[in-house]
Parts: C-alpha cells; structure tokens; sequence
C-alpha cells in the first residue's frame, strides 16, 4: 500500500511539474517535456492463462461384418472372367471386353497395353482390381 501512495505521489508531483514548466518552455520544449511524461495509467495485469486441454484419444471400432460377398474385392483373372465380369471395371464397355478375351492368354495384366489392347489411361484405372494368373 505504501508503495502505491509513492507512486500515486509521483505521478502528481511529476504532472504538477509539467504543467510548470510547460508554461515557461518553446514548443519544442514542450513536445520534449511531453514524450518523458510517465504514464498516468497503471499497467495491466497479464491476461489470465487457462490449462492446455487434455489431447482425447479416439478408439477405432473393429470392421464390420459384411454380409455383402467380397466378389468386389477380389481380382478379376484377365484370362478366365466373362465379358459381363470384364465390364464391370472401369472403362470397360462391351468392346473391351471382346478385345480383352480375343487377346488370351495374357502372361502378365501389363500384357493389355503392350498387345495394344488397353490405352495406359484406362490400365492405370483398373490396375489393382485385375490379374493374369497363368494355367
């Protein structure tokens, strides 16, 4: 408390004086007088700071049992699927299909685009969904 009241006594002492000598100082002098004036304002406290929240952790659910047959996941054999199977991918039409079944047997699926039966645009779309499996 004490500390407070030498300030407080300060600053008015320091204002009162100012005020003084402003009235006997140039212009210059009292810009000058004016920029070492202390703040008549006490500072403010710092912002108050809230605890960092706990990171939550998430626990993956186990896949589900699908009662869908997992034809869709499995590959389809270049040199034994139907034309109706061969349709089913991508950039496959009926043309395709006739192509890639009068270009048997493949001894590997990058076999469709060296014989020209594929562009590589559409290879590169059904790459992952196809095999050759030899006989």
């Amino acid at each position: 408390m004490c500390k407070r009241l030498a300030i407080a006594a300060t600053l008015v002492f320091a204002v009162a004086l100012t005020n003084t000598m402003a009235r006997a100082l140039s212009p210059n002098d009292t810009l000058l007088a004016q920029a070492t004036q202390m703040p008549t304002t006490a500072p403010k406290s710092p912002a108050p700071t809230t605890a960092p929240k706990a990171p939550t952790t998430v626990t993956p659910k186990a896949p589900e049992a699908s009662s869908a047959p997992e034809a869709s996941a499995a590959l389809i054999d270049i040199n034994s699927a139907s034309a109706d199977d061969l349709q089913t991918l991508s950039g496959i039409g009926a043309a395709r299909a006739k192509a890639i079944m009068g270009g048997r047997p493949y001894k590997g699926k990058d076999d469709l685009v060296k014989k020209g039966i594929l562009p590589s645009a559409v290879y590169a779309g059904i790459k992952d969904k196809i095999i050759a499996k030899q006989k």
